[in-house]
């Protein structure tokens, strides 16, 4: 598995503009296929859940699943990019990926859609992972910004593409059909990938697998969010069943602390944690990805139960979030790679999402679609201006060895906080819409079937509902998810205190590949000179072999 790219190290020349183009083509179509194929159901997820008779548990379930599966494979996938081939990774996570969206579209119930939406996860985790850290080899940080504007660009036009495209395929052919839809694109990306991404060979080394860490990791994110996601609707949070499932994933990530300060090659390496810069940017990461998962998850449902919006309408309605993010990640990465000054932006980008979610929190049934436009396209120009340059300001902090890992480490932390905070909003909304329906089912004449289907807690087909019970469910989903939002505010506040105690630092003008060719060319001088002298710039200690030429080689 260690494949051509783990033999010597080899200097390759600084890439052209046009290499880089090159090289980032099958990237960027497989990271669209990432995202088009998360996005394309998102307007269809009430429908897909209504079709399937699911309820608000389901629906949260359907979303969970690929972002826990998602954050718990990205730190894997990063650290394995510190060890083996790549390009080869790169591949194996775009073809799991497509496994699970083509899966997912045979599903027959709520239950195998979710286990498929694990799958897609899976592979998600290792694209979102593995893209960031090969475009660190290839691009410099300083020169970085520019090409972080065609990424958002790709990402915007996926995330703004995937609702719109979804829509339409629902409305016309069905929802199954959303599932397919990325399968020649990943066709696509595969071969692009294979024809033009050209990465050097890296230096030989023993490779030693943290198995246990990673199965520590996966096991306590997993019970924990498992935990956060059924509490208070499957069981009460102050049980025995909720005490035991806390305190087991507490103690599950204790011990997979203890074990990454103790083996040679840990799936995420502490040691990052003392680094001010990286501590910082996993504390934005883990609060902006509430905001980012929690907005794209519940929109649909605001604009669909609340305003009546079919998929199709629904992604067009929520286009303003998605041309901010394009226009700020855009613009901002084009001045960054100019002036190299970066914080400036971010804190102006955590300032904007941080007030876009206070306006959000005011959003009931009634409110104007222009002011819910504004408010969106705030959030947007917030997320635009944030969310890459977390990764931009961790990767030209560390060590280059170790640029998988902590690039990973940020999707990770902001993938777990995505979970986390769609599972606990989503309990919180399942909740309010129980209580404010609960409290207006009396006053009003219904037929007996749909009150006995509200009571169950299934999602209903809004439109297919009597005009009392119609009006009420509308009400209760938008005033619940107004309330959402504002629990989201004060989570984008503590992005913004992140990003303002952040160190400034100037933007390496050195790839990820330079660097480590620096590295390696370093060591070997070290070596022949017989000294044991580790550069600077590695956090970890390096086995030195010095030379005796009567006795060989000892360490």
């Amino acid at each position: 598995m260690n494949g051509e790219d783990m033999s010597q190290t080899t200097t390759a020349p600084a890439m052209t503009h046009r290499q880089v183009l090159e090289s980032l083509s099958g990237l960027l179509m497989g990271l669209f296929v990432a995202v088009l194929a998360s996005t394309v159901v998102s307007t269809s997820l009430p429908k897909i859940i209504s079709d399937l008779e699911g309820d608000q548990t389901a629906y949260t379930w359907v979303v969970v699943s690929t972002l826990l599966a998602t954050t718990v494979s990205t730190p894997i996938w990063g650290k394995f990019a510190d060890l083996f081939n790549r390009k080869m990774l790169v591949q194996v996570s775009l073809v799991i990926f497509v496994v699970g969206s083509a899966l997912a579209g045979l599903s027959e119930n709520t239950d195998t859609l979710i286990v498929f939406r694990v799958i897609q996860g899976l592979g998600a985790g290792g694209l979102l992972s593995l893209v960031q850290v090969i475009i660190s080899d290839i691009i410099s940080p300083r020169e970085r910004g520019r090409y972080v504007g065609l990424l958002g660009a790709v990402i915007a036009v996926g995330t703004a593409g995937g609702p719109l495209l979804g829509g339409v395929i629902t409305d016309s052919i069905g929802w199954r059909w959303n599932f397919y839809v990325a399968v020649p694109f990943a066709i696509v990306g595969l071969i692009l990938i294979q024809r033009t991404l050209r990465l050097p060979k890296r230096p030989a080394r023993v490779v030693s697998i943290d198995y246990a860490g990673a199965l520590l990791i996966a096991a306590g994110v997993s019970l924990l969010l498992i935990w956060v996601s059924l509490a208070g609707n499957q069981f009460e949070w102050n049980s025995l069943i909720s005490w035991g499932m806390a305190v087991g994933s507490v103690l599950l990530l204790v011990a997979a602390v203890i074990v990454e300060l103790n083996v040679k090659e840990p799936i995420l390496p502490m040691a990052l944690f003392k680094d001010r810069t990286f501590t910082l940017v996993v504390v934005a990461s883990l609060t902006v990805g509430v905001a980012l998962f929690s907005s794209s998850v519940f929109l649909s449902q605001y604009w669909q139960l609340s305003r009546g919006a079919n998929p199709t309408q629904s992604g067009l309605l929520s286009l303003p979030q998605v041309i901010g993010s394009l226009v700020a990640s855009t613009l901002i990465g084009v001045v960054i790679s100019r002036t190299g000054k970066w914080k400036r932006w971010m804190v102006l980008g955590a300032s904007l999402l941080t007030v876009g979610l206070a306006m959000m929190s005011t959003i009931r049934l009634d409110t104007d679609i222009v002011y819910v436009s504004i408010y969106l396209a705030l959030m947007g120009l917030g997320l635009g201006m944030v969310m890459q340059n977390l990764v931009l300001v961790v990767q030209n902090s560390v060590d280059v060895r170790q640029l998988g890992a902590a690039s990973s480490a940020v999707a990770f932390f902001r993938s777990l906080g995505g979970t986390l905070g769609v599972s606990v909003l989503g309990a919180v909304l399942a909740s309010r819409v129980s209580t404010i329906v609960g409290e207006g089912i009396g006053a009003i004449d219904a037929p007996a079937s749909e009150l006995k289907a509200l009571a169950t807690g299934t999602i209903p087909n809004v439109n297919e509902l009597s005009k009392p019970v119609r009006e009420l469910v509308e009400g209760a989903y938008g005033q619940g998810i107004g309330e959402i939002f504002l629990i989201a505010a004060p989570l984008a506040f503590m992005t913004l205190l992140a990003i303002i105690f952040l160190p400034k630092a100037e933007l390496g003008t050195k790839t990820g590949i330079e660097q480590l060719a620096e590295t390696e060319a370093e060591i070997e001088l070290n070596v022949a000179g017989g000294e044991a002298i580790v550069p600077t710039t590695l956090t970890r200690p390096v086995p030195v072999v010095t030379r005796d030429e009567d006795a060989g080689p000892r360490a």
